[in-house]
């Protein structure tokens, strides 16, 4: 993967939790510019502030939407159950790219500014959430 150095893109973290979690989750970072065919490291802090065990999931959605087909992870937390114990805080990464194909696409020329969201749900027991794109 050869990085693509004159397209400079500013990637920026967004955190939400559902009402069903009481999880104080947020980025530690705000934004980082990355250039395509080049990985990028980043976290996001999970804490839970009450005295018994919670257990999320998080999805997760890529702004501009036809960016996100560009967009990939290579090691994240999404769709995966969290068990954070009472009290107990931890630290999320995000290690990704964006395909250096992002900068051949003509409708990707005008686009410099990628957001990344994540939103926290309580898991229930059993439950799962649908993959995207999978039936």
């Amino acid at each position: 993967m050869e990085p693509v150095r004159e397209r400079l893109i500013r990637v920026t973290f967004n955190a939400d939790t559902h009402a069903s979690i009481q999880w104080n989750f947020r980025p530690q970072q705000s934004e980082i510019y990355v250039v395509p065919g080049e990985t990028a490291l980043a976290f996001y802090k999970a804490k839970n502030p009450t005295d018994k065990p919670i257990i999320g999931i998080s999805t997760y959605n890529v702004v501009p939407f036809e960016a996100g087909q560009y967009f990939n992870k290579i090691q994240c937390f999404c769709f995966e159950e969290q068990r954070l114990n009472p009290q107990e805080e931890v630290d999320m990464p995000v290690f990704f790219y964006i395909d250096p194909e992002f900068a051949e696409d003509p409708k990707m020329a005008k686009v410099d500014l990628i957001t990344l969201s994540y939103t926290f749900f309580e898991a229930k027991e059993g439950q799962k959430l649908p993959l995207p794109g999978y039936q």
